[in-house]
């Protein structure tokens, strides 16, 4: 028997949404964010996406302060500078440019580390996955194939405990050996595993994603998933949730899945059958590919807690379209979240 201790305290948020730097100790974890990054869908009354607005097309406020945007970008296209007009800048920041047309030298080195994107899965490996299993392992390595415009992935997965099989690497081969080599088997501490992926993801800068395949409830977990969802909010974090029947027949499950998603910017799928399940993860490859990602530097505030976040479309021809994103995030979190997790290991 070994026993695991999860203990993630104080976590601190000077600022969230996409950091600058991050440090860490065994207790502690530190993010300190110099841009806000926010990832938003625009979609119309059928679902489809929009494309081609620029950064003049949104209005972004934080806590009812307008916010000028300081990067923009859509879809898997190069990350622009946004000028002082509201305008995106000809030149993509990686291709660098007058240093003129951007508002500081420091918003220029800031948006460099903004390019492609990061996705995490999240694979449920424990006893609900007993049915099903290898079908889910060819739609998640079908996923894996078809992502563009992602710079790396990383497959993670759980049951009891969180194993990360695959770091976040640009190797897709190295991806899917991983997927390969996945077993089930123990119980689901879904949220505990998704915490620490999280805090995984804290760190890093441009866009980011949790892709969670769920074949049932969570039945091991200490964390509460309001925390999880807190956290991932404060570190710009989108979640994407892929369940099954098995889930969706648990009221409570669903519920959660579904809060949790919405607030990161994310979605929530319940899939019939292994096909539905293709479809899930065909429909976050085509989210990710079509999000509008735009930073800005928060303007004054003393609000020193949470920061409500509101983007609207500007324009009369614009508002029959729907807005998808985050809805805030913590400025300043100091909250300690201890909890204890025990493993029973094979030996």
């Amino acid at each position: 028997m070994k026993r695991y201790l999860l203990l993630l305290c104080f976590l601190t948020f000077p600022l969230s949404g996409g950091g600058a730097a991050a440090q860490e100790d065994a207790s502690r974890i530190r993010v300190s964010v110099v841009l806000v990054q926010l990832n938003i869908a625009v979609t119309d009354n059928k679902g489809n996406y929009i494309s081609g607005l620029g950064p003049e097309d949104f209005s972004i406020t934080e806590d009812k302060i307008a916010q000028k945007p300081a990067t923009f970008e859509e879809g898997n296209g190069p990350t622009l500078r946004v000028l002082e007009g509201g305008q995106a800048d000809a030149k993509s920041v990686a291709g660098g440019g007058d240093n003129k047309s951007v508002s500081t030298q420091d918003s220029l080195e800031a948006t460099q580390r903004f390019a492609g994107a990061n996705v995490f899965i999240l694979f449920d490996t424990s006893n609900y996955m007993y049915r099903g299993f290898v079908f889910a392992q060819d739609a998640i390595a079908d996923f894996v194939r078809s992502l563009e415009g992602v710079s790396r992935v990383a497959l993670y997965s759980y049951s009891r405990d969180l194993s990360r099989v695959s770091a976040l690497t640009p190797d897709r081969s190295q991806v899917l050996r991983g997927v390969r080599s996945t077993v089930a088997g123990d119980d689901a501490a879904l949220y505990n595993s998704l915490l620490l992926t999280v805090k995984d993801a804290a760190g890093l800068t441009g866009r980011k994603a949790i892709v969670v395949f769920s074949n049932g409830p969570d039945n091991a977990s200490l964390v509460p998933p309001e925390d999880v969802a807190e956290l991932a909010q404060s570190t710009g974090t989108i979640i994407y949730m892929i369940s099954t029947q098995q889930a969706e027949s648990e009221p409570v499950s669903t519920a959660v899945f579904e809060r949790m998603s919405k607030a990161t910017g994310g979605k929530a799928y319940f899939s019939k059958d292994w096909q539905d399940e293709k479809q899930a993860f065909n429909s976050i490859r085509d989210d990710l590919a079509h999000l509008y990602s735009i930073s800005y530097y928060p303007a004054s505030n003393p609000n020193r807690g949470w920061r409500a976040i509101s983007v609207k479309l500007v324009g009369k021809n614009l508002q029959k379209y729907h807005i998808r994103t985050r809805a805030g995030y913590r400025l300043l979190q100091t909250t300690q979240v201890q909890q204890q997790a025990e493993e029973a290991s094979v030996k």
